[in-house]
């Protein structure tokens, strides 16, 4: 994984270099628990009710809301199907505040032998000094 510098955000709030590595170092613990498939793990990196935006890849867009249960379910379906699955990233925080930023993921996500580009974005809160994940956001689930 390769990470990238942050972006000032328009209302010109310039992260130290601190702040950056704390939102690098949150994507490296939920890649580990993504990895081992730690479901549960991955709900306590959340704050709920969890928004999830994608669209159907026609311009017809979509937002849902998920309570825990329904987050450790979802993932529990669309990731327990055995297999290895490598991803290579590159992270861009954009912070709009101190406690808030939203984090573009680019990449390339292989899986049985075939690989193809991602794009997704989360936005991450922090909350009692600890990042959290609130929203994801990517196009092609709907």
């Amino acid at each position: 994984m390769t990470e990238a510098q942050s972006i000032p955000g328009p209302a010109g709030f310039v992260p130290s270099e601190a702040e950056v590595a704390s939102v690098h170092a949150w994507f490296v613990r939920f890649d580990a628990l993504a990895a081992a498939r730690d479901y549960e793990g991955m709900a306590d990196q959340a704050v709920f009710p969890l928004n999830e935006v994608t669209d159907d890849g026609k311009g017809n867009a979509s937002a849902a809301q998920y309570d825990r249960a329904g987050y450790v379910a979802q993932m529990a379906q669309v990731m327990g199907g055995g297999g290895d699955v490598t991803m290579e990233t590159t992270r861009t925080p954009h912070f709009l505040s101190a406690g808030l930023v939203f984090v573009v993921t680019d990449g390339t996500m292989t899986y049985g032998g075939h690989t193809q580009p991602i794009r997704y974005g989360d936005l991450l809160l922090k909350v009692d000094g600890d990042w959290k994940f609130q929203s994801m956001v990517q196009g092609g689930w709907g």
